[in-house]
């Protein structure tokens, strides 16, 4: 099979278009061929070795879509010919990928593989980070970072459709404003060009927003705590920035605000069947048309490199997929 490969640690040049030998698979998993592939921010980190990889060369890659053409003796979910979509074991940027039962996720005959495979990722945090974490409630305020990214649109929609009150987005860039719009965002601001918090109270009259998604960290994760409600609850699941955010105990116990952490990978290792609900819950918003995934960009697997350049150039504009099959 064709795929693609991280020779070395270091930038978008290090992923090889390679031919290796179809993955082997054991009783409780399937072998899956892939239709498309999702680049995500987590594939850049792992490209540069700053997610704790094994050895290389590996395969990067969080989630792909396709069809099951081969069942493990153990596995009673999937049949061979079912269209499904998964999070697969040792990375998706490849012809065939192998995937638990218990990462695998049927997808209706009416969703197509390009919404499949920008879904698993994007969809089920932004499920897990509202519904579950926040605890979201009707008519709560929710303010999204990086508002117009795949996770961040992605977020509007389902915290709208989980009934948000009012929801307030936040972008590096003016240009990706109508993105974040366009999604569902009542307000959008440029953290670059104003003082967000400030903001944010502004259109709060000054009571702050009950829920802020944070997957930059650093000074936007200390400036959060400026615009958070009492009551509020800052959910931390990524450090895009790279930057290392500092609180102080006193900002929280008199306050009842929260900060709580959350990564869809530790989730996914460590206790995967609390996945199984969510994407039944995400993949109905999509059949149903609650929910669409915006795909901004698309990429043949040998093109892998340039996926990797746009994304790591913040220039991006919703999912990035990976044509693994050009038809």
């Amino acid at each position: 099979m064709k795929a693609v490969v991280v020779t070395e640690f270091g930038k978008p040049e290090v992923l090889k278009y390679v031919d290796l030998e179809i993955p082997t698979f054991n009783s409780k998993q399937v072998l899956i061929k892939v239709e498309k592939a999702s680049v995500n921010f987590a594939d850049i980190k792992s490209r540069y070795g700053k997610k704790g990889q094994g050895k290389l060369p590996f395969i990067p890659g969080l989630d792909a879509a396709g069809v099951i053409i081969a069942v493990g003796n153990e596995v009673t979910q999937f049949k061979i010919g079912e269209k499904v979509a998964a999070f697969p074991v040792g990375g998706s940027y490849a012809e065939y990928v192998v995937a638990n039962e218990n990462l695998t996720f049927h997808i209706p005959e009416t969703v197509g593989f390009d919404i499949a495979a920008a879904c698993p990722t994007v969809s089920l945090l932004s499920y897990k980070l509202l519904a579950d974490l926040a605890r979201i409630e009707k008519g709560e305020t929710v303010l999204i970072h990086s508002a117009a990214g795949g996770v961040g649109t992605t977020a509007i929609q389902i915290a709208k459709i989980l009934g948000a009150g009012k929801i307030i987005g936040t972008v590096g860039n003016e240009k990706k404003a109508t993105v974040a719009q366009a999604a569902g965002a009542d307000q959008v601001i440029c953290y670059e060009n104003e003082d967000f918090a400030k903001k944010v109270n502004e259109l709060t009259d000054g009571k702050g927003a009950n829920i802020i998604l944070d997957s930059i960290a650093g000074r936007i994760s200390e400036q959060s705590l400026h615009c958070l409600a009492p009551y509020g609850r800052l959910i931390h699941f990524g450090n895009s920035s790279g930057e290392v955010g500092h609180f102080n105990t006193q900002q929280l116990h008199s306050s009842c605000r929260s900060i709580l952490g959350f990564s869809l990978g530790t989730t996914r290792k460590e206790r995967p069947e609390l996945l199984n609900d969510t994407a039944k819950q995400v993949i109905n918003f999509i059949e149903k048309g609650q929910l669409t995934i915006k795909i901004g960009h698309q990429f043949s697997l040998e093109d892998a490199e340039s996926a990797h350049r746009l994304l790591e150039s913040r220039q991006s504009i919703g999912k990035i997929l990976l044509n693994v099959r050009n038809k």
